[in-house]
Order: C-alpha cells, then structure tokens, then sequence
C-alpha cells in the first residue's frame, strides 16, 4: 500500500485517478470494511486504483481536546488495517488548527481532485467534513458534477447485536467501557488490540508466584473496563501465548492508583519479555477487578482465572 503522508507536496497520483473515501477510520471497524468494499467496488468498474483519505492526528483533538475521544488504533495500526483490506493508497492528511478552517470545497479540489484525481467518492451517508462540518454528500455530488466523478453515501452497516444501531467507533468504545469485549470484537471483525512496550513494573506479581508483564500503554489509547480478561498476547515475532490479563488499578495493594494498568500473566511461559513491543488482544471478561483481603485470597483467585482463560482460549484454537 502507498502512504502519502504530505499531501501538501504530493503531486502525480490525479494522473492515474481513484476511486476514494474518506473519514477518521478509527479501529477500522466492519462499517468501515463495508464502505471500503463498495469503493473497492466502484474501482473496479473504473478501472482506477482504491484510496482511503484519512487523518491524523483525530480532528476532535485539535477541535475539542477536552472531550477528544480515546483512541481504538493508532495510525500505524490503522496504516496496517486499511492495508490488510487491500486498499493500495492511503493519503493521512495533518489535521491542524489551519486545515480546520478549510472549507468543503477547497478539500475536495485540494486534496480529493488535484492530490488523487478522483473519480468515484464513497461515504457514509451521515458524512460531514470541511470548517464547521459544513461539507455533506451533497456537497460531493454537486462538486462532482465540476470536476468530473461521482459520489455516493452509503447505508450504515446496522449492528449484529442490536436492532436500531450502526456499527460505530463510538459503539465499540462504549462496549469497551463496560468490559464487553467480546462485543467490540463482533463490531470491529476481530479482537479488540492494546499495544505498547513491556516495562518494568514493581515486579510485586513475580513475588507471589504469578509473574506478568507490563505494558505501557501510550495516552489517549482506549482501554477496557478495569477488570480481568482472557487474552491473547503476541510476541513481536508474531507467536500467541495465551494470557490472564489485569487492568486495572490494583485496590489489593493501593488505594489511590491514578491510572489504570495492563498486566498480563502467559500461561506456561517463562521468560524475559522486557523490552519488546506487546499486542494484548482481549478475548473475553472473565470478571470485574476487585479488592481482596489478603494475599491467600487474591492468589486463589488468579489461579482460578487463570484456569478460566485457558478454559476460554482453549476452545479459540
């Protein structure tokens, strides 16, 4: 897949055309699976390549900083996904204060006519885009009608659980919230994935006989409710160790934990694992965190998660 990461100075891709959507494509989700086919699609037809536009960083963080949502992937994680879907161009446009004043139509001959020679555009049919979200899908079919392709919105992919709403980035992260894992994994077309480097901890799971590693998650990244998971954890070189996951704040040992931390238990592994970059993908919710009263207590209980996520992912082989 090509990455255009300065579409400011970027010249030669109107030559050949695309066909192209555009949107945050946080977590890249089934809905966003589904415009991706029909613009895949609509390529075919022209013969012409597929380009996703996208941004970065999310445009609520330079618009709404106090409410920016957190984040289901971030952009290499997304530049993987969108390429798993085939997609052969994808152009991440720097979203700054400026370009927030930028009105539809200046993007669309900007960066969708003279950056990608579009020929087809397809959107969700509630897309908004260009300073003060003015920019609809009818803004892109009367603009289309200038400048020589067609677009199109499309229906929202309706959720498999839930009668009256769409698959949805905002739908995942609150099914992330409340520990439905399992959930988010039926709307996003896999597991739910945390990344970040395995950091030293207090060591305070080695002293009781359960060691884990820790993972640094970066800020802004979403995570899961505070709770124990069954999980799989992926070695950089790509191996899956089955894991017992806490995140959480550890209320056995403190009382003022401010943030929430990931630890992960590989069951039957020993090994050092500093050091190297993580992927926990969350499978299942084994049970909420809790506060124990002492140490027999709370080493009875990992022993029996731990037994309840290999039980889990035993039955995911």
């Amino acid at each position: 897949m090509e990455i255009i990461r300065d579409p400011d100075n970027f010249v030669g891709g109107a030559g050949t055309g695309h066909a192209l959507t555009i949107g945050v494509y946080d977590g890249v989700h089934l809905g966003h699976q589904a415009v991706i086919r029909a613009t895949q699609q609509q390529a075919s037809v022209l013969g012409v390549q597929m380009a996703v536009v996208t941004f970065d960083p999310h445009p609520a963080l330079v618009l709404r900083p106090e409410s920016a949502p957190l984040l289901l992937t971030d952009l290499e994680q997304k530049l993987e996904l969108l390429a798993a879907c085939g997609v052969d161009t994808t152009l991440v446009v720097p979203f700054t204060e400026e370009r927030s004043h930028e009105t539809a139509d200046a993007f669309i001959e900007h960066i969708l006519v003279n950056c990608l020679g579009a020929r087809a555009i397809i959107v969700g049919r509630d897309f908004h885009f260009g300073a003060n979200r003015a920019g609809t899908v009818k803004t892109l079919r009367e603009a289309g009608e200038r400048f020589g392709f067609v677009a199109e919105g499309v229906e929202l992919l309706p959720r498999p659980d839930a009668r009256t709403e769409s698959v949805s980035s905002t739908a995942i992260r609150r099914a992330l919230a409340g520990g439905e894992v399992a959930t988010a994994a039926r709307m996003l077309g896999r597991h739910h994935e945390i990344r970040g480097p395995v950091v030293t901890g207090d060591q305070r799971g080695r002293t009781i006989g359960f060691p884990t590693a820790n993972v640094a998650v970066p800020k802004g990244m979403a995570l899961p409710a505070d709770a124990v998971y069954a999980a799989w954890y992926v070695a950089p070189d790509g191996v899956r160790h089955p894991a017992a996951v806490n995140v959480g704040k550890r209320p056995t040992f403190y009382h003022d934990q401010e943030h929430s931390l990931v630890e992960a238990h590989l069951i039957g592994f020993e090994g050092d694992l500093y050091g190297q970059v993580a992927r926990v993908q969350l499978v299942e919710l084994i049970r909420s965190e809790q506060r124990f009263s002492g140490l027999d207590a709370l080493k009875d209980q990992l022993q029996r998660d731990i037994r309840s996520a290999a039980d889990i992912l035993d039955r995911q082989r």
